[in-house]
């Protein structure tokens, strides 16, 4: 669990009961003008952070402010700074300290807390009267906040933003949409085009609502949005953003390269992973010579807006990754090989490690595109160990053949892995040395995803991507904290491991209960395969209703899921910040919103 701390004197333990209060405030506090609203700042799946903004709308001076609201059971507040709260069942109540009660007209102030729980706050009260400034007639509520907007249709000048509905008693009467925090139009709809925008330039947008009475709400969470466009290279941090790009999207998921522009996922990511290259006779090799370098792609499918002509010497994939890098210089493309499906043939590369880097760098450094690629990537599953097939290699030869590549590509490009995620006692992390090879490399993609699931046909359910442990885990060390915390002290460095987020769901049919820990009768309906299916898909089809272990979970009908949403994703990065590790990775493109909303919370996160 995060907490939150401040150093100042504000900071209170939640231990004193409601009889021990003063008095609420009195009829002449009451009748001041004053607004109190809430928002729900951060959220990490076992937990959150709540803020709270009291404002004086009057023209006289508040003395004191006393903020009251229930929880619903199982929601609790269990820390709180820069105002005094204590409850009474699930009734909570919170009082100015003696140095933030007086407010003159105009101003506000703030406090917060740490909660437990996935409760909203309700019955708002401030200083005896209605926290919208109003009455305390029953119905007199200010409106909730709308749905964080997201954005499709982004071009050089203009961007697409839509929103779910606010809800108010009285009914919503408009929408105020806020651009870098200024109202650019005020709407009765859920959506709004936004033009005359700049090339290349990054915004953030929000949305408030109005209710009939005009009284306005919370505004919304923030969609960050950059147009194409420009030549100034967007802001990335410190941290590695980095997405598998699939070679086979193209074809049934039909999805291309020109998606991470319109998207808008090129501006929030720093690397790409192509995946994948296979590994014959101990040989790296392109897998799909179509799409990889063969297939033509009209005007309108193209990044750059130019149709492939019949003799241009590349097309397919490598060709959209050039007009990419050209579109968004920062971005670094690394050559992946293996993966579940190609890992058989690294036992055989290990026998001649040196031999084999030199054949993946013939491949990756191919005249006809040794400008697309800046490194290559090792999807191994699993070293010593079995996935698909087992391997029997022994412990050093996943080191032997990091070592060999690392000799072959030189200090210039990026040398890097996916590894098993397998934090457990004996697993496969202590099957090789990935400390001894971390020396090679310039960072880990830990796989932390796919721990439970559906080939485990009855279950009991549980969270694929579980960040930490928790009572009744079906296996112990299959959790993200117990996988980096065992890497960590084998020697690899917090700065060297990514952590890995999936953008699809694992789900079971024929579950009866909502908990995880549930029997099953086999794997849950998916698209393309049973068991799986992407966030897209799920965030509308089966939303999420609870969360475990910070990441989030979904049960309708008799069908039960757990994936990961913007929320429990700004969790975990949160985590990987604290831990220092290099930033993250995700499986893969596809699986996000046409809006790109799973990416933006990845870079949102780690910025």
């Amino acid at each position: 669990m995060r907490f939150r701390h401040r150093a100042v004197a504000g900071f209170a333990t939640l231990l004193l009961p409601l009889a021990g209060l003063v008095g609420l405030a009195s009829p002449a506090e009451a009748a001041t003008s004053a607004t109190a609203t809430y928002a729900k700042t951060q959220d990490w799946g076992s937990g959150f952070e709540g803020k709270w903004t009291v404002k004086n709308t009057g023209t006289t001076s508040l003395s004191s402010w006393t903020v009251e609201w229930d929880f619903p059971s199982g929601t609790s507040v269990t820390s709180a700074w820069d105002a005094d709260v204590t409850s009474s069942g699930t009734h909570w109540t919170a009082k100015n300290k003696s140095w933030n009660g007086t407010l003159a007209p105009g101003a506000s102030v703030s406090f917060g807390f740490n909660g437990a729980g996935s409760g909203s706050p309700a019955n708002c009260k401030l200083n005896g009267g209605s926290c919208d400034g109003g009455t305390t007639e029953p119905g007199d509520s200010a409106p909730s906040a709308p749905g964080t907007p997201s954005a499709s249709d982004i071009t050089n000048t203009s961007v697409k933003l839509s929103w779910s509905a606010a809800t108010d008693d009285k009914g919503i009467k408009n929408y105020d949409v806020l651009r870098d925090g200024a109202k650019v139009a005020t709407v009765t709809t859920t959506s709004y085009s936004d033009t005359g925008l700049t090339a290349g330039t990054d915004y953030s947008y929000t949305v408030q609502a109005r209710d009939t009475a005009d009284q306005t709400g919370p505004v919304s969470g923030a969609r960050a949005v950059r147009t194409t466009g420009g030549t100034t290279e967007p802001p990335t941090g410190d941290k590695v953003k980095l997405g598998y790009f699939t070679e086979w999207g193209v074809y049934g998921r039909n999805y291309h390269v020109k998606n991470l522009v319109t998207s808008g996922s090129a501006s929030k990511i720093t690397h790409i992973n192509y995946a994948f290259g296979n590994v014959k006779n101990g040989q790296c090799t392109v897998d799909d010579t179509y799409a990889a370098y063969d297939k033509a792609y009209t005007a309108d499918q193209s990044v750059s807006g130019t149709a492939d002509t019949w003799d241009q010497p590349l097309r397919g994939n490598f060709n959209q990754l050039r007009q990419l890098k050209a579109k968004y210089p920062h971005i670094k493309v690394l050559y992946s090989f293996g993966g579940w499906t190609y890992s058989g043939g690294f036992g055989q590369a290990a026998a001649n490690a040196a031999a084999f880097a030199k054949s993946c760098k013939a491949v990756v450094e191919d005249p006809r595109w040794a400008d697309v690629f800046d490194g290559i990537d090792i999807d191994w599953e699993y070293p010593n160990a079995c996935g698909l097939t087992c391997d029997t290699s022994g412990p050093a030869a996943f080191k032997n053949l990091m070592s060999a590549l690392r000799t072959e590509f030189g200090p210039n490009y990026l040398v890097t892995a996916a590894i098993t995620a397998d934090g457990s006692s004996g697993g496969k992390i202590d099957a090789a040395d990935y400390g001894g090879a971390s020396q090679y490399l310039d960072w880990y993609n830990v796989m932390t995803y796919d721990y439970f699931g559906a080939f485990n046909a009855q279950g009991p359910t549980a969270p694929h991507s579980p960040l930490t442990s928790y009572a009744g885990i079906p296996q112990a060390g299959f959790n993200s904290a117990d996988a980096i915390a065992k890497l960590k002290s084998k020697g690899v460095a917090s700065k060297k491991l990514l952590l890995g987020i999936g953008f699809y769901g694992r789900g079971w049919t024929g579950v009866t209960q909502a908990a995880p820990g549930g029997t099953a009768t086999g794997a849950a309906p998916g698209t393309y395969e049973a068991g799986i299916e992407d966030y897209k898909v799920l965030k509308n089809s089966c939303p999420a209703n609870g969360t475990i272990a910070g990441t989030a979970y979904a049960y309708c009908g008799n069908n039960w899921w757990s994936y990961d949403t913007p929320s429990t994703i700004a969790g975990k990065m949160t985590w990987a910040k604290n831990q220092g590790l290099g930033g993250a990775f995700f499986w893969e493109f596809s699986g996000d919103t046409a809006g790109g909303e799973l990416v933006t919370a990845i870079n949102d996160g780690l910025n």
